[in-house]
């Protein structure tokens, strides 16, 4: 088994290696071309700009550089091609939807610190309910790393549920131990079930919430700064839910399928949680205080939709709380309290240190963000986006359905977020499927929250996300058994949940 995940890792080295110097090679030299070719009916702007984008969106694939570089990259060179003003090529990283960003790290930082979603996760693992059964162990991992990850970044909600994962295995192998059976857990079908379920959990409750998952707000800033349409935090929570339960449950029953367990109970699993419960030990006034701070900001984001209820769109209540208080400040409000709420004033330690803050802010991720937002942006302004929409179109036959149009850019994100990262694969891919989306004659949203959602289930490879990698690495889960498995997943997932969901329910909520 050990030389086995040798030779994969090598081969995996080896193959990241061609790709990278492919990319470094071919990005520049087809850049060149596409700028050096005449295309009848393209401003010189657009045409300039389809040659920078050609250099991003390969470098964005093989990352010859770092991601957040190349997301640098593609507007400095607009302003050296002239093809927008420094001032207009930059003004996306500062727009709000990355301080909304900034804020929700930060608070998921202030949780990590404090361990409030260890304490969260273990209170739901302590539940009656759960107990020594394995099955029910099984789901409530699952539910405890999918609603943390809904607020708190995939990777790192997936390196916290890990060693919980491991820990309850390891009760396992002592069980049997002490019936005299010794087992190897890198050949135990419910250990790889459990890595998995802690992996792809991760995932899945990053759709809940627009802070979840990078795909989530840039495809949110996208139709906002495009097509000028506003999808509200309460808004999206609707469809954000009802697709990570869905979504849950295709995992639960596929994995338990796939993966179940031998025994009927876990000697030592209710001891082992409980045993950690205990050393959490009690409330800390740093735990109080990041707990206020989080129900502030989600207080806040959620209230328009509350007040939308009760009272009419044009209420004069519900445009003025609009106003003072849109998702971005309510994100920097909560994450600001972090700094002013005192844990020991006498000795002026307050909740969150500014250390530890940028520690927990994605730097890398904002950087891409905007850079994602700075080009989709200027692909609109120079018609660049109407243009590849219309050959989008065209290579279509014409087809204006909206389904279609939903299943061909989902099975696309879902590709390039297989093989990429989720987040470049959205910013390449969104800005295009929104104007043609538009050009077709049919409304973006279901396409942009296709987009986002398919985003969301890179299943199948330890490269395709974070969580994939680290549930990988314990040496728990055969690389095709994780292929096989995300693949069940993976299109069970955008059949009968992403499609459904993105055309039916957004079109009936929105319009």
């Amino acid at each position: 088994m050990e030389n086995e995940q040798e030779q994969l890792k090598a081969a995996e080295e080896a193959f990241d290696r061609k790709r990278r110097t492919f990319g470094l090679v071919f990005g520049p030299i087809l850049a060149v071309a596409v700028f050096l070719i005449p295309i009848e009916g393209m401003e010189p702007a657009a045409h300039k700009l389809l040659a920078i984008m050609t250099l991003v969106a390969l470098w964005w694939i093989t990352e010859p550089v770092p991601i957040p570089v190349t997301s640098l990259i593609g507007p400095t060179l607009a302003v050296v091609l002239g093809v927008a003003a420094v001032s207009k090529a930059f003004a996306s990283f500062a727009n709000p939807t990355i301080f909304l960003f900034m804020g929700g790290f930060i608070l998921a930082k202030a949780m990590m610190v404090h361990s409030l979603d260890k304490r969260f996760a273990y209170w739901l693992l302590a539940r009656s309910w759960v107990g020594s059964n394995p099955r029910r162990i099984f789901l409530a991992i699952g539910l405890a790393t999918a609603l943390c990850s809904g607020w708190v970044s995939n990777t790192a909600t997936a390196a916290m549920m890990f060693p919980i994962a491991l820990g309850l295995l390891m009760s396992i192998k002592e069980m049997f131990k002490a019936c005299g059976r010794e087992i190897d857990l890198s050949e135990y079908k419910y250990a790889t079930g459990l890595m998995l379920m802690t992996a792809y959990a991760a995932s899945i409750g990053g759709v809940l919430t627009p802070i979840g998952t990078p795909p989530n707000l840039i495809m949110l800033g996208f139709l906002s700064d495009m097509q000028n349409i506003h999808i509200s935090f309460f808004e999206w929570m609707i469809w954000g839910a009802l697709a990570m339960v869905c979504y849950f449950v295709i995992a639960y029953i596929v994995l338990s399928r796939l993966f179940p367990p031998d025994v009927e109970k876990i000697d030592g699993a209710e001891e082992f949680i409980k045993s950690k419960v205990v050393e959490l030990g009690g409330w800390t006034r740093a735990q109080k205080n990041t707990l206020a701070a989080f129900f502030t900001a989600v207080i806040l984001w959620v209230m328009p939709g509350f007040l939308g209820i009760f009272l009419p769109d044009d209420s004069p209540i519900v445009s003025t709380y609009n106003k003072i208080f849109p998702e971005a400040i309510a994100a920097m409000l909560g994450a600001l309290l972090l700094f002013v709420l005192p844990v020991d004033f006498s000795k002026r330690e307050f909740t969150l240190t500014w250390k530890d803050a940028v520690e927990g802010v994605e730097w890398g991720t904002l950087i891409l963000f905007g850079g994602g937002l700075a080009m989709g942006g200027l692909m609109y302004e120079t018609g660049l986006s109407k243009w590849v929409g219309a050959m989008i179109i065209e290579g279509m036959g014409g087809v204006s359905s909206q389904i279609f149009f939903v299943a061909v850019f989902s099975v696309l994100a879902l590709i390039l977020s297989e093989l990429t990262s989720h987040t470049a694969a959205t910013n390449l891919i969104g800005p295009l499927a929104i104007t043609a989306a538009v050009s077709a004659g049919i409304s973006p949203i279901p396409v942009a929250v296709g987009i986002a959602l398919s985003a969301s289930l890179g299943f199948m490879l330890p490269v395709s996300t974070p969580p994939n990698a680290i549930v990988y690495a314990s040496g728990y889960v055969p690389m095709m058994k994780m292929i096989k498995t995300g693949v069940y997943i993976d299109f069970i997932g955008i059949a009968c949940v992403t499609i459904p969901i993105a055309v039916y329910l957004v079109t009936w909520i929105v319009g």
